[in-house]
């Protein structure tokens, strides 16, 4: 059972550890080099992290503590890096303590001091007006830090944005041993959800089922990073509603049978997250499958995921493969909507924005963010097809997790091809 391959706590913090300690060695003086950047500077004040400071701190910091000061210096030639912490406390063995309070009283005047001996070309800090997950320092702290600072430095001070992001979305060959096992549990979760005989038809209700899946994920020592929604469609004159379905929690309804059911949620575990979206049809009495004409339904969906996953190419935006998978898709006879994000540290990940469930257009910015190799996505599209025995649209709604290796994409767990059945 892959629930027994889930680590204790000590484990799972020795293997954080080791996953930091990897990309820093190994993935960021690439990445630094390849945006150009010779000093990274992050700050942080207990409880308020910067998002991109958090994902940098050992596994037993829950939090930053106090202000906590880290700059990453690449000193050049194919040098390793240099990473200090400018704390009061030390940040594990991935830092090196660079702040003696009882020396220099004033922790602004040591980062300053030593941003003075390393006297680099540009100063990057999290500051970004489009990409959130890249604007991590607070206006305090760039006050206090600029002031403190000074004319001719500060002229040094850039954005730090395509790093920040390089970093989020970037996955390691270490965190993709890994990641796959984890979508399978999300997956596994979901399976129990609908087939572990938990649903009643007729006496379970949607928020009966939410709960279960909050409960199941506690139960194996995870955490959700998102509070699941189960919805249900069926044979009545209720059409789908983009708004509700998106933007307004639907009031909780009793599972009934020949409902189709649509489950989104998701897990947390190794700092990395997982994002499904699956449904099930709940079985009539003399019913043993699934209807045909909901297969058919699921089938274009599926040719959707192909028609937009095959168009992923290095170089390419977001804003460009939306405009051409949904020009396939309908001149295929489908009717697309594509809403997909990265993912990795954070659900909503950084980095290349492939549609919005309202902007199907484009999204200017993080839509014209080109694709980079090695990316984790959410691949979370829907296809709607008109079903005459129910008279009206439905919505096949799905999100499985891939990889981009800048080649090609490839689900970390497989999809859903056919319907979980609810006897």
């Amino acid at each position: 059972m892959i629930y027994q391959q889930i680590m204790p706590m000590r484990e799972r913090s020795e293997t954080i550890d080791k996953l930091l300690n990897d990309k820093l060695n190994n993935t960021l003086p690439e990445l630094m080099r390849r945006e150009g950047i010779d000093m990274w500077l992050l700050i942080s004040r207990e409880y308020n992290e910067d998002p991109v400071l958090k994902t940098m701190l050992p596994s037993t910091w829950l939090s930053a503590r106090r202000r906590t000061i880290l700059l990453i210096v690449d000193p050049g030639n194919g040098q390793a890096l240099e990473r200090y912490a400018v704390a009061r406390y030390q940040v594990d063995t991935l830092f090196k303590k660079a702040w003696d309070k009882e020396k220099e009283p004033n922790q602004w005047q040591r980062l300053v001091d030593l941003i003075k001996q390393v006297n680099p070309k540009k100063i990057a800090i999290n500051k970004s007006e489009h990409f959130a997950l890249a604007d991590g320092i607070t206006a305090t702290e760039y006050i206090a830090f600029t002031e403190k600072l000074g004319g001719e430095l500060s002229e040094r001070i850039v954005s730090s944005e395509k790093l920040a992001i390089a970093w989020l979305e970037t996955r390691t060959q270490l965190e993709m041993e890994l990641y796959p096992s984890i979508v399978q549990i999300g997956h596994a979760i979901i399976k129990e959800a609908y087939t572990s005989g938990f649903i009643k038809p007729g006496v379970t209700t949607t928020d009966d089922l939410v709960w279960w899946l909050r409960d199941k994920s506690r139960s194996l020592a995870l955490t959700n990073w998102f509070h699941p929604s189960v919805s249900i469609q069926r044979a009545s004159a209720e059409k789908f509603n983009h708004i509700q379905a998106f933007s307004k929690r639907a009031a909780p309804q009793v599972i009934q049978r020949g409902d189709l059911l649509h489950m989104d949620f998701g897990i947390t575990y190794l700092r990395l997250n997982t994002d499904q979206q699956q449904h099930a049809y709940v079985l009539n009495e003399s019913e043993t499958d699934a209807p045909e004409y909901l297969k058919v339904a699921l089938k274009n969906a599926n040719r959707l995921q192909d028609i937009f996953t095959d168009l992923f190419a290095l170089g390419k935006t977001g804003n460009e493969i939306l405009k051409q998978a949904r020009s396939q898709a309908i001149s295929e006879g489908i009717k697309p909507s594509i809403y997909t994000h990265p993912l990795g540290y954070h659900g909503h990940a950084a980095g290349t924005t492939l549609g919005m469930w309202d902007s199907q257009g484009g999204v200017p910015i993080q839509g014209d963010y080109p694709l980079h190799a090695n990316t984790a996505y959410s691949i979370e599209l829907n296809a709607a097809t008109f079903i005459e025995q129910w008279g009206k649209e439905i919505r096949i709604m799905l999100e499985e997790n891939a990889f981009f290796d800048g080649k090609a994409v490839t689900y970390m767990d497989g999809r859903q091809t056919s319907f979980h059945l609810v006897k």
